[in-house]
């Protein structure tokens, strides 16, 4: 699970308008990089200029899910994971973020705004945070104890059928023995029978 691209968005009336974002490239080669920023700059505008107002979707390019939200103020972010992370916990980003943004960077600055001129640093923090989505999230991280929880229940389920097994082995040797100490109960009692006459 890996998060490769964070980005804040203003949706124009044509065309998106990058506000900030946040590369985490260190799976790719060097000399990839550069490409590889600028692919998914692109695609994280042309996926909020496609998206409309108020709206969540996640898109699928190869083997990565590109999760965007534009909100009705026009505001948007995208984030691309590969296709393994929870589609829950990457909204989850999204939405605190924009909401993060929102109090710090004046809505006048949305539209006109470029990476150099907003003042928003949290994007790299957030995006190191959410690499691991067991400790970002707090439903997530439940989950997997759960998860874990339920594996240990299910093992410990096994051994005490395998151990119900042995004890049904038992069952039925006991039965066997009682059928023997009946066999031999009966002889007993009809060799003692016939001394008894004497």
């Amino acid at each position: 699970m890996k998060l490769y691209s964070l980005s804040v968005l203003h949706k124009g009336a044509t065309k998106s308008n990058l506000l900030k974002s946040a590369y985490d490239l260190s799976s790719f080669s060097f000399f990839q990089r550069s490409s590889v920023q600028e692919f998914m700059t692109f695609t994280s505008a042309l996926i909020v200029e496609r998206s409309a107002h108020g709206s969540r979707a996640s898109v699928k390019e190869q083997e990565y899910l590109c999760h965007v939200y534009v909100r009705n103020d026009s505001l948007s972010a995208v984030v691309i994971a590969d296709s393994e992370y929870p589609q829950r916990v990457a909204f989850t980003l999204l939405d605190k973020v924009l909401e993060e943004f929102s109090r710090q960077v004046d809505s006048i600055d949305w539209a006109s705004g470029n990476p150099d001129t907003i003042n928003y640093k949290a994007l790299d923090i957030h995006l190191a945070k959410y690499q691991n989505p067991r400790e970002a999230d707090a439903m997530t991280k439940v989950q997997a104890e759960l998860d874990e929880t339920k594996i240990i229940l299910h093992n410990t389920m096994e051994s005490l059928l395998e151990r119900g097994e042995k004890l049904d082995d038992l069952v039925q040797k006991s039965e066997h023995l009682g059928n023997q100490s009946k066999a031999f109960y009966k002889t007993a009692r009809k060799q003692n029978s016939c001394c008894e006459v004497m």
